[in-house]
């Protein structure tokens, strides 16, 4: 098969043949039609420093996809042959104390596709028939492909109430722009968004926020005015992981607002904790999805939702064949669309 490959410990990928998988027992082979480029993708290409220390060649990359169920193997119960489906990207180890309690999000050794093992880059993934999600009939192939980021969105923006609430985004990746989109599905009452990049502001404005701010020239202290808001936002989704973000949403919450966390910080951020303990906020880290309710929230939203389906394409900004993988990862390494969906459907 052909597979987007990583051979040593080097920048770069090569678009070569590799060995097709092969099922185990309990596992399930692929045929990859859609993938999305993601960040962790962007880092293993360039091979940085995080690359270098936590990938070990040769290996696939690639996570988030979409395909057709080709083989199964011997002790698989519930994934049939032909089913369209997505995989959750997180392998857990089933026997850890919050694996037992249901809580697999939390597993103390997760493994990911993609990193620790060969991903969807190629022809072909195998993955286990538990971290199958089967799509509902008719599902866009261009949007299974980003269920694993849109799971992202969903786990942050399902992480507190949003109904009647003023929403503060900082962080116009596609990540953010998913959960602006969430919230106003779920029925928050203002959401702003920030970032330094225009035409990902403009994306912001497309799927439903009510405001924007560029940070690099305005205070997010001003949207409040314009928007008539007297007390601060309820609810603060970190998207950016810029070591300036958190400390100025905190600046901007109301006493007891909540903030779920998902940017990784690429630096220290120095925060007033003073303030965290004062005013009685609350910061929830977020990784990943939650296993499997994300997933569930996810179908049932886009199933009963056109004005949601709309907006997540919208996110869908940069389409090319995996052939032109190459000019896939310039415009995602580029941060100024959204997501970059390639397409192996031709290869």
């Amino acid at each position: 098969m052909l597979a987007l490959f990583k051979p040593s410990g080097a920048p770069g990928l090569e678009l070569a043949h590799r060995p097709e998988p092969v099922p185990g027992d309990h596992e399930v082979k692929i045929r990859v039609l859609r993938t999305g480029i993601c960040g962790t993708d962007l880092h293993i290409e360039s091979w940085d420093a995080w690359a270098a220390s936590t990938i070990e060649p040769p290996i696939i990359p690639g996570h988030e996809f979409y395909g057709e169920v080709v083989e199964i193997g011997h002790e698989v119960r519930d994934v049939h042959v032909g089913a369209r489906v997505s995989g959750e990207g997180h392998i857990v180890c089933g026997n850890c104390r919050n694996c037992r309690a249901g809580r697999r999000q939390m597993c103390i050794r997760t493994l990911s596709v993609g990193v620790n093992r060969d991903g969807a880059f190629a022809e072909f993934v195998v993955i286990p028939e538990s971290n199958v999600w089967v799509h509902q009939d008719g599902t866009d192939p261009d949007l299974a492909a980003i269920f694993d980021p849109f799971g992202n969105a969903v786990h942050t923006a399902l992480s507190f109430p949003l109904v009647g609430e003023d929403v503060l985004i900082t962080g116009a990746g596609p990540i953010g722009l998913m959960s602006a989109a969430v919230a106003r599905h779920i029925g928050a009452r203002f959401i702003v968004v920030t970032d330094v990049s225009e035409p990902r502001l403009e994306l912001a404005r497309r799927v439903g926020a009510d405001l924007t701010v560029d940070v690099a020239r305005e205070r997010i202290a001003d949207a409040q005015l314009s928007l008539g808001m007297k007390e601060g936002f309820d609810v603060g989704f970190e998207m950016s992981g810029h070591s300036s973000a958190l400390p100025e949403m905190i600046l901007n919450l109301n006493h007891g607002g909540r903030v779920a966390m998902l940017g990784l910080p690429s630096q220290p951020i120095d925060v007033d904790w003073a303030k965290v303990v004062t005013h009685m906020l609350t910061i929830k880290g977020i990784y990943g999805r939650e296993m499997y309710e994300s997933w569930n929230a996810m179908s049932a939203m886009l199933q009963t939702s056109r004005e949601l389906r709309d907006a997540l394409s919208i996110v869908i900004t940069d389409r090319f064949s995996a052939t032109e993988w190459e000019k896939g990862f310039a415009a995602a390494r580029e941060a100024h669309g959204g997501k970059v969906v390639l397409d192996w459907s031709g290869v």
